[in-house]
C-alpha cells in the first residue's frame, strides 16, 4: 500500500512485469507489421475490375450460434452483400429480394420481419472474373456506404484491414486446464428460450430407462421459434443422453440433454451377452478397485507400459447372442466388435448381458483435451500460411461403414467400406485417439482421428465453401476475442488469394501436364480459347489448391512483384532461366517501373491506353491486307492518320506494357 512503500520483492515483481510489457509490444509490433506485408503482398493486384461476372455461385450465410448465445447476428453477415437467387417469403413464396440486389438496412429489416434466417449471398471467393474480382461478388465499399466503384483496391484494403489490428493481438499462447477449469465443465444442455427440437444428421439408440443415446459425432439439436427460425444450435457428442426426441416443444430453462464431462463412453447398439478377447489380468488390463464403493473394475494398460508380447494385443469386447454367435451392427453387416482405448475403465463383466443404449466402457477425458490452445498474432498467421498442425485430425476420405483390418506394428489400419463395396485403408499411428468404432457409419469430411483440421484436407473432402467457412470462423474467433469486428468480406479476399493456383488434373486438349500447378487466371484463359475454337476440343479440368500466403505471393505470375517481396535472388534467376514476361497487371509491378497503377482512375487510363492500341493495331492490318492484295499504284501514303506506325514489329507510340525478363 501506498503508506509502507514497496518492499523489495514487490518492487522486483513490478518492474519485472513493466519490462516485459514493452519488450512484448516492441516484439509484437515487428510481427503484426510483418503479416500486414505478406498480406498486402498476396493480394496487391485484386482490384474490381468488372461490375458483374455473371456466376451462379454464392455461400450461405446463417447467424453464428454457438450454443445458447448468438455470436454474430445474421444483419452483420449479410449487410452489404448482394443475394444469390431471389429470396422468397415464407408465407406465400412471393419474392422479397431481386437475385443481384444489394442487402441495405431497409431490405434487411424486411429480411428480418419475414423471419428468414440464412441467405445465399455473392462472394469474392467464388468470382468468376478472371483478374480481379467484380462489385457485385464483393458487395458494398464499406467505406463509402453504396456499391463497391471499379478500380477500388479492394485487395490492398482488405489486407490493412486484417493486419491494422494486429497490433491489439496478443502474442503468447495461453494455457487451458488447471483444477478450476476442470470442475467448472458443462455437463448438460439448458434450453434458454421456448420453442421446438430440431434434430439434424443424429443416429441414437433408446436405453432401458426410455432415454435416448446418441452414437453418432456431427450431429446437431437446435432449438426453433414458431417460424422456424434457428434460436439456439448445440453440438451432440457421442453418448450424450437425451430426454427429448424431435419435434417436441421445449420451455425455457428445460433441461434436455446431459452427459459426463469427464469421461467418454463406448455405448452398445444392440443387446446381447458380453465376450472378453484379449483381456488378461496384468497383460492387458489391471484390476483398480474404487476405495469409496469397493466395487473392482478393470482399466485398459497403455501399450507403451506393457510388456513383451502383450504389446501388440488389442482387447476387444465382443456382443454374442445365447449360441456364442457374434451379433451384427444394427443396418450393417459387421459383428458388434469393440476395441478398448489405452486407460479406458471397462464397465461390464465377462458373460454378462447388456442392453441396447447400455455402457461398455468409459475413457477417461484428462487425456485428451487440456492442450494448450495458439491465441493471438500467431494463430492468424498459421491460418494465413496454411501450416500443418503438429498434430493434425484425419478426415474420412469417403463415406461409408468403418472396419479394422490387420494391425502392423506400430500402427492400426482403419478400412472405411462405401455402398457399392469400395474400400479405401489409411494407416494411424497406435498413439494417436481413433474417435470412430468398428461398424460405425461415417461421412466423408468427418472426423476420424482426434487432433486439429487441416485446411487442405478441408478444402480436398469438402470443397471450397466448407474451407471458406473454417478460415473466416477460426480467424474472427481470434479478433472476436480481443474485441475486433472485421468484415467477413476481407478475410475472403485473402482466402481467394490463397486460392489463385489449381492444379490440373485432366489436361484434355490443351498444352498443360497433369498435376502441374498453374495460376487459375491461366487455366481459364485457355478453356476460353479451346471452347471459341470450332473444332470439338476438350477443356482442361483442374482442382483448387491451397498456398499459404508467402508461397502464394512468392509463385505469382508477376516476377517483379514477387522479387520485390522476398528471396529476389533466386526469384529472378529462375524467372530468367524460364525467360518469363511480367504483363504488370497489378498495383506493385507498376508502382516499380513507374507507371500509373491500374487501380482508382488508373484503371480507365489503361483499358483507354488498351483500346486505342487495338484499334491501331485493327487499322494496320487492314492497310497490310489492303498493300497485300495490290492496290492500285497511285496510293497516297500521306494521306494515312499519323499515329499509324507502318513498321508493325514496333508498338504504338506510349506503350510500354509489356517488360520482359
Amino acid at each position: 500500500n501506498f503508506r509502507e512503500g514497496l518492499n523489495v520483492s514487490h518492487y522486483f515483481i513490478s518492474t519485472h512485469g513493466a519490462r516485459k510489457g514493452l519488450a512484448d509490444t516492441a516484439l509484437k509490433t515487428a510481427n503484426s507489421g510483418y503479416l500486414t506485408r505478406r498480406l498486402v503482398d498476396v493480394c496487391q493486384d485484386l482490384v474490381v475490375i468488372d461490375d458483374d461476372c455473371g456466376t451462379e455461385r454464392g455461400v450461405l450465410r446463417k447467424a453464428l450460434v454457438q450454443g445458447g448465445d448468438v455470436v454474430i447476428p445474421l444483419r452483420d453477415r449479410v449487410l452489404g452483400r448482394v443475394v444469390q437467387g431471389d429470396v422468397l417469403s415464407k408465407v406465400d413464396s412471393s419474392v422479397l429480394v431481386e437475385n443481384g440486389t444489394m442487402i441495405n438496412e431497409k431490405l434487411f429489416d424486411l429480411i428480418e420481419t419475414n423471419n428468414i434466417d440464412g441467405l445465399f449471398v455473392r462472394s469474392p471467393v467464388t468470382c468468376e472474373a478472371r483478374f480481379g474480382l467484380c462489385a457485385k461478388c464483393y458487395g458494398r465499399d464499406l467505406g463509402r456506404g453504396h456499391m463497391v466503384n471499379r478500380g477500388e483496391a479492394v485487395g490492398v484494403v482488405a489486407a490493412q484491414s486484417i493486419g491494422e489490428p494486429g497490433t491489439q493481438l496478443t502474442m503468447r499462447t495461453f494455457h487451458i486446464g488447471g483444477a478450476a477449469s476442470r470442475a467448472a465443465a458443462v455437463s448438460n444442455i439448458e434450453v434458454k428460450s421456448d420453442g421446438s427440437v430440431k434434430l439434424v444428421d443424429v443416429r441414437y439408440v433408446t436405453n432401458s430407462d426410455g432415454n435416448t443415446v446418441v452414437v453418432s459425432r456431427s450431429g446437431e439439436l437446435i432449438i426453433q421459434d414458431q417460424y422456424g427460425s434457428d434460436k439456439e444450435r448445440y453440438k451432440l457428442a457421442y453418448g450424450v443422453v437425451l430426454s427429448v426426441s424431435d419435434g417436441d416443444s421445449v420451455k425455457a430453462g428445460q433441461m434436455i440433454a446431459t452427459w459426463d464431462p469427464h469421461t467418454h463412453p463406448i455405448v452398445t447398439e444392440v443387446a446381447g451377452k458380453v465376450q472378453f478377447t484379449d483381456i488378461t489380468d496384468g497383460m492387458t488390463v489391471t484390476e483398480q478397485a474404487d476405495e469409496i464403493t469397493g466395487v473392482t473394475s478393470y482399466v485398459v494398460i497403455d501399450p507403451k507400459d506393457r510388456r513383451g508380447t502383450a504389446r501388440d494385443i488389442r482387447p476387444v469386447i465382443t456382443l454374442v447372442d445365447k449360441k456364442g454367435e457374434p451379433l451384427m451392427i444394427p443396418g450393417t453387416d459387421l459383428p458388434a466388435r469393440y476395441q478398448m482405448v489405452p486407460n479406458s475403465v471397462i464397465t461390464v463383466s465377462d458373460g454378462g448381458t447388456v442392453g441396447e443404449g447400455d455402457i461398455l466402457a468409459r475413457i477417461p477425458q484428462e487425456s485428451s483435451g487440456n492442450r494448450d490452445i495458439t491465441g493471438g498474432l500467431p494463430r492468424v498467421a498459421e491460418l494465413f500460411e496454411a501450416r500443418k498442425p503438429k498434430e493434425p485430425a484425419m478426415l474420412a476420405t469417403a463415406s461409408g461403414v468403418v472396419s479394422f483390418g490387420k494391425e502392423t506394428k506400430g500402427k492400426f489400419r482403419l478400412v472405411i467400406t462405401d455402398t457399392n463395396g469400395e474400400s479405401v485403408e489409411t494407416l494411424i499411428a497406435k498413439t494417436r485417439n481413433i474417435t470412430v468404432f468398428e461398424g460405425e457409419t461415417v461421412q466423408r469430411g468427418e472426423m476420424v482421428v482426434d487432433g486439429a483440421p487441416v485446411a487442405e484436407d478441408i478444402l480436398a473432402l469438402r470443397g471450397v465453401e466448407a474451407l471458406t467457412d473454417y478460415i473466416v470462423d477460426e480467424v474472427q474467433d481470434v479478433y472476436r476475442l480481443q474485441g475486433v469486428k472485421i468484415n467477413d468480406k476481407h478475410i475472403e479476399v485473402i482466402v481467394r488469394q490463397m486460392m489463385r493456383k489449381v492444379c490440373i488434373t485432366n489436361p484434355g486438349d490443351t498444352q498443360l501436364l497433369p498435376g502441374e500447378q498453374v495460376e487459375r487466371a491461366r487455366v481459364l484463359g485457355i478453356n476460353e480459347e479451346l471452347a471459341a475454337s470450332d473444332e470439338d476440343k476438350a477443356l482442361c479440368e483442374y482442382d483448387p489448391v491451397l498456398l499459404g500466403i508467402t508461397k502464394a505471393s512468392l509463385t505469382t505470375e508477376s516476377f517483379i512483384s514477387a522479387a520485390s517481396f522476398q528471396e529476389t535472388t533466386r526469384v529472378l534467376t529462375e524467372a530468367s532461366i524460364a525467360g518469363k514476361t511480367d504483363r504488370l497487371r497489378g498495383l506493385k509491378e507498376n508502382v516499380i517501373v513507374g507507371r500509373l497503377i491500374p487501380a482508382g482512375t488508373g484503371l480507365a487510363h489503361h483499358e483507354d491506353r488498351v483500346r486505342r492500341r487495338k484499334e491501331a493495331d485493327d487499322k494496320a492490318a487492314e492497310l497490310e491486307a489492303l498493300l497485300a492484295s495490290g492496290v492500285d499504284e497511285d496510293f497516297d501514303e500521306e494521306a494515312l492518320p499519323a499515329d499509324i506506325s507502318f513498321d508493325l514489329d514496333t508498338p504504338a507510340e506510349g506503350d510500354e506494357s509489356v517488360a520482359g525478363a
